[in-house]
This record gives C-alpha cells, sequence and structure tokens, in this order.
C-alpha cells in the first residue's frame, strides 16, 4: 500500500535526492551572498578611517578600526538631514494616502454588481498597460498646482495598479457568507468594510503598504521632475547628487564632505537610506508571504 502511494506521489512532492538538496543548498548561499556581500563592504567602508579606505581603492573589506566620522560629515549643514525628513514626511504621507485610496478603490471593484464596475476596472488595467508618459504627467501636475510641493511627490502615483489587483484579489477571496450576515444585520458598505473586511485584511494591507512605502523612500526621479528641488529633494535624490558625482561630490549633491574620503560619505549615505526600511521589513515579513499569495491567486 506504501509502496503504491509512493509511486502516486507527484514528483514535487517526494522526498528530493542528495545531489538535488546540495544543489539548493549552493543555490542559497549564492544568491545569500550576492546580497549580503555588497551590503557588507558598504558598511565597513562607512566605518573605516579614511587612510584604510584611500589605501584599498576606495573600499574596505574589514576596517581596523572603528570610524564613524563619515555619518557626524554628511550630517553636518543640515542638508542631509532636512533630505532625510522629506523621505519620512513623503513615505508617510504617501503610504497612508495610497493605503486608503487603494483600499475604498478596490473594495468596491471587488463587489458584485457595482455599477459600471467592469469598466472601471478595465479603465484601469488599460493605464497599467499603457502609462501616460512623462510629458503628459507633467502637464498634469502643472494644471493641479502642485509643481514644486511637497504633495506633487506622492499624488501623481497614489494608487499603483498592480497593488490594487493584488487588493481586490484578496477582498474576493472573503467568504460571501460574511457580507451576507453584514447585510442581515443591517451594516452598509462602509460598515461591513471597517468591520468585516479590514480586520481580515491585516496580511494585505501590511504587504501592499510595504510596497508602497518602499516605492515612495527609494523614489528619486519624481522630485527631479515636479520640483525645482532644494528644500524638496529627498535622501534618495541627494544620493542620487553623490553617486552621479563620484569623486566631487560637493558640487553636485550640495554637501560639504571635505576631509573625508569620497566613498566613505557615499557609503555612510547609502546604509543610512536603506536601514529605515530594512528595520521595517523584519516586523511585516509574517504577513508577507500569505497576502502576496493570497491576492495574486485570486486576481
Amino acid at each position: 500500500m506504501s509502496v503504491e502511494s509512493s509511486n502516486l506521489r507527484p514528483a514535487w512532492m517526494g522526498r528530493p535526492k542528495p545531489a538535488v538538496s546540495a544543489l539548493k543548498g549552493a543555490t542559497v548561499v549564492v544568491i545569500l551572498a550576492l546580497i549580503a556581500v555588497p551590503f557588507w563592504l558598504v558598511l565597513a567602508t562607512s566605518v573605516s578611517s579614511d587612510a584604510e579606505v584611500n589605501a584599498n581603492g576606495g573600499w574596505s573589506l574589514w576596517p581596523d578600526k572603528l570610524d564613524f566620522s563619515a555619518y557626524t560629515n554628511v550630517f553636518e549643514g543640515g542638508t542631509i538631514g532636512h533630505a532625510l525628513w522629506v523621505s519620512v514626511l513623503v513615505t508617510a504621507l504617501g503610504t497612508a494616502a495610497s493605503l486608503a485610496s487603494t483600499t475604498f478603490l478596490a473594495y468596491a471593484l471587488s463587489r458584485p454588481n457595482v455599477p459600471a464596475g467592469k469598466p472601471i476596472l478595465l479603465a484601469i488595467l488599460f493605464t497599467f498597460l499603457f502609462p501616460a508618459g512623462m510629458i503628459p504627467s507633467f502637464l498634469v501636475v502643472t494644471d493641479l498646482h502642485l509643481f514644486d510641493h511637497l504633495a506633487a511627490l506622492f499624488v501623481p502615483v497614489m494608487i499603483n495598479v498592480f497593488n490594487l489587483v493584488i487588493m481586490r484579489g484578496f477582498f474576493q477571496g472573503i467568504p460571501e457568507e460574511l457580507y451576507e450576515a453584514a447585510r442581515l444585520d443591517g451594516a452598509g458598505d462602509l460598515r461591513t468594510l471597517f468591520k468585516i473586511v479590514l480586520p481580515l485584511s491585516k496580511a494585505i494591507i501590511a504587504v501592499v503598504g510595504l510596497y508602497y512605502a518602499v516605492g515612495y523612500w527609494n523614489d528619486y526621479f519624481r522630485a527631479m521632475l515636479y520640483t525645482n528641488g532644494g528644500s524638496l529633494n529627498p535622501l534618495s535624490t541627494v544620493l542620487r547628487g553623490f553617486v552621479i558625482a563620484g569623486n566631487n561630490p560637493n558640487a553636485e549633491a550640495g554637501v560639504d564632505i571635505t576631509g573625508i574620503a569620497p566613498m566613505k560619505a557615499i557609503s555612510a549615505l547609502v546604509v543610512i537610506a536603506i536601514v529605515p526600511i530594512a528595520a521595517a521589513f523584519p516586523f511585516l515579513q509574517r504577513y508577507f508571504t500569505k497576502g502576496v499569495m493570497t491576492g495574486a491567486v485570486k486576481s
């Protein structure tokens, strides 16, 4: 009986051969190394001494002595501190606005018999396949008097179609009996959303929120397109200026780092840009797989 069951078992459910397990393990190790080694190189360079960084051609794999002068220097003058504040503000406001608008729209489109629901969904998907482009988007932002305004950094992209489709699919996976029970108790659409749907949707809200937050945090191009720079430059835009400038970041990025190795300053700025998002991920990890898989399958 057990032999027959074993023969009938699909290949992907069987015990893997030692060679296959070893190959999978080696692949995981290589992928982890490709991710961890560059980050370690940047982190080690940012806390190494100037002499050590210059002696190794701009990089340091293992600092002989910890030196945090790069972090204190890049914050001097206030440019990096202000850019970091702009990034935090845009990420917080943008993620809150995007989550609220995406949730309401996804909930409406997930319900059957919504007037014009299907044409609206097709129109939204059309914009996903054929986006407006840079110049029409710039003209819309200008006509709405959002140019050189903080809102220009998140309002034009407040709803992401990919996130909308995932959240709509998750809402469609909630048993219809719960909606019917809420209606029998006299609950309207908003009460059903807040009392029934949202408490069951923590996983997808966490995942979509993380998608939006990472997108807003890393975006550098929108500040270049929709603002005159200066006080509205987020950290990612300042970091781009550092990277583009190479060995002369003072002139390009408007930040005085005289006296420290350029790659050391760039490495410190990269670490400052990575740490906030990396610190948030472990708290959302337990929702990540469930939220993505459920929303994707139902979509």
